[in-house]
């Protein structure tokens, strides 16, 4: 049985594919069509999770989709009912896209999937995420905690996965989100909404606390039985165009900062504060599904749960043995757990959880072009490369990024979720001091605060953090050792903000946040072979079994997907060398590449 779940039409659309229950393939729609976030149908994803599976629309038994579109269009409508006339542009904007589109979902997937036949599925948004978080866990039975902006009316549910079945035990409605709340952070802060959430989370380390009494006196009352309520008269959201209401400028001093605009210490100090209140929030509600479960282990979905801080706090606490994390927490993931809801819960179908290792297979769900299709690319364009073989590639791979060398890595399947886990990876050398500022500012082009994330051998990464598990999808925050860190000195002791950026605070400085922590991904043999040799051959060369794993791509882009994108990257930036399938390449020797003379204005890189 092929089951097609979609997400669509919100931000980060995607399709994913089960078969008989099992994962075959998952993807968002931005990476094929190049568009950062695209919201729009995933045609491409569907088209790339058909082909993966050797399967035509025809051949599905039931595609189904993220939400319940009628229920969303109420809350909508109630909405701007419930704060008119003050939300008639918000209501003007949003109109079309619902009459037009967003109400006819089961036509418009009947008409994208020429020759299906069968039914068309909706789940309920929260519904989803928590299949996602449960069914490909390790667990038999678990607490499921789900947070975002908004589904249907849900922002929050606490339920118990037991076997085939979710029970959704509580739910908090819109308008009072978390979600929300550390959105409208991410616009006054200068940062983009659905997708600068994870900046004001970098940013955080850099500020102090200083705001935090503020919020919780003034926009949202958390209870200690994890339920909470957002001040409305502060936000915008409901009946406007914007995150904020002028009151919540005047609550913390001026308007939100033009993006692009350099960075203030009360940026950093808000991103701090906000961020101290939703780890707090999440921990009573983390607790609050602990009592009302009564299991010992967790699982997590939902934009909230990207938030990698808040989870290794939820850790640290000991609620829970152990804590499993959707990769593709956001909307993307949504489709998948949509599948995996109607296999399990509308077909009744059985699952198998062995308490070890998830069904996930390391979230590299996405294509992986062969090796003919890499070399007729680069023959094409009469790039110079060698085929070294295995062995000699994963061993001259790893001596290049010894010697600080930055590498392109393209290879397997792409990863399914925001983050890059060896398959479509920049790599360097985390022992080197100026490593974090050259990838930033050279090859990534992003702000020069962002922090990057450690691989680390599964198991070597008690060696260098304080952490007794794994950590797969690079959703778990953990502090390095203490007996790794470099002591401030005096100077860097009396410094604030982004002053504080470039101390050397350990042994691996350019995977060490200014707190000394590091958002970490664990990497085994079992899930990706080929990257785990790589590590394996740089502990030999160097004996330091970390590298500097960030995505491949630039600011404003997408994760590579095809092999001529990671090209274009690798010629576009200061990256040394590049790996592509078996073939390896040199920046040194390529031909002049012509690029596209507005790549650079179109992601603000001047």
């Amino acid at each position: 049985m092929h089951i097609l779940g979609i997400s669509a039409f919100y931000h980060d659309s995607a399709a994913a594919l089960v078969r008989d229950g099992a994962i075959v393939a998952a993807g968002q729609e931005e990476r094929f069509s190049r568009v950062k976030h695209d919201w729009r149908f995933p045609a491409h994803a569907v088209d790339a999770c058909l082909r993966e599976a050797g399967i035509g629309a025809r051949d599905l038994d039931a595609v189904v989709f993220y939400d319940k579109p009628f229920l969303k269009f109420e809350r909508i409508l109630e909405t701007y009912m419930a704060t008119a006339p003050a939300g008639i542009r918000s209501f003007i904007a949003s109109m079309p896209l619902w009459i037009k589109r967003k109400m006819w979902m089961k036509s418009l997937i009947e008409e994208a999937l020429a020759g299906y036949k069968g039914r068309v599925l909706f789940t309920e948004h929260h519904q989803a995420h928590a299949a996602s978080a449960f069914f490909p866990s390790p667990f038999r039975e678990a607490a499921v905690l789900t947070a975002d902006g908004v589904g249907e009316w849900a922002t929050t549910s606490v339920g118990l996965g037991r076997d085939n079945r979710i029970t959704l035990l509580k739910e908090i409605h819109f308008p009072h989100s978390l979600g929300m709340l550390y959105s409208a952070f991410t616009h006054y802060t200068g940062f983009k909404v659905n997708s600068g959430e994870y900046k004001v989370m970098g940013l955080a380390p850099y500020g102090r606390p200083v705001y935090v009494q503020k919020i919780l006196d003034h926009l949202i009352d958390l209870k200690p039985d994890g339920s909470f309520r957002l001040n409305m008269k502060y936000f915008n959201y409901c009946a406007g165009l914007t995150m904020t209401h002028p009151r919540f400028h005047r609550l913390f001093g001026g308007p939100p900062r033009k993006p692009e605009t350099p960075l203030t210490q009360r940026d950093m100090d808000l991103a701090r504060s906000v961020q101290d209140v939703v780890e707090t929030a999440m921990l009573n509600l983390a607790a609050f599904a602990k009592t009302e479960t009564g299991s010992d282990r967790l699982c997590l979905a939902g934009g909230v749960a990207l938030n990698c801080v808040a989870n290794g706090r939820i850790l640290r606490e000991n609620l829970f043995k152990d804590i499993w994390i959707q990769p593709a927490s956001g909307d993307a993931g949504g489709a998948l757990g949509a599948a995996l809801a109607v296999w399990h819960e509308y077909h009744g179908q059985p699952r198998k959880a062995d308490g070890v290792r998830d069904s996930q297979s390391g979230s590299l769900l996405g294509p992986a072009p062969d090796g003919a299709e890499i070399r007729a690319f680069l023959d094409g364009r009469a790039a110079p490369y060698r085929a070294p073989g295995e062995e000699a590639l994963i061993r001259e791979t790893a001596e290049r990024l010894a010697a600080g060398k930055v590498v392109g890595w393209f290879s397997g399947r792409m990863e399914f979720g925001p983050r890059a886990l060896g398959c479509r990876s920049i790599l360097g050398d985390p022992r080197s001091p100026v490593m974090q500022k050259v990838m930033n500012l050279k090859i990534k082009f992003r702000e020069s605060f962002r922090p990057f994330a450690p691989a680390v051998l599964e198991k070597e990464a008690g060696r260098y953090f304080e952490i007794d598990r794994p950590s797969p999808y690079m959703l778990l925050v953990a502090d390095v050792r203490e007996e790794l860190r470099k002591p401030e000195t005096p100077g860097e002791s009396a410094l604030f903000g982004i002053d504080r950026l470039n101390a050397v605070r350990s042994v691996i400085p350019a995977v060490t946040h200014v707190d000394y922590s590091a958002r970490l991904q664990t990497v085994n043999a079992e899930t990706n072979p080929r990257f785990h040799a790589l590590l394996s051959e740089f502990n030999r060369l160097t004996g330091c079994a970390v590298l500097v794993n960030t995505s491949f791509n630039v600011r404003g882009e997408p994760l590579v997907c095809a092999p001529s994108e990671a090209y274009a990257c690798f010629m576009r930036t200061d990256m040394d060398a590049l790996v592509l399938g078996d073939c390896l390449l040199d920046k040194a020797g390529q031909p002049a590449f012509e690029d596209d003379p507005d790549w650079r204005r179109r992601f603000a890189l001047d």
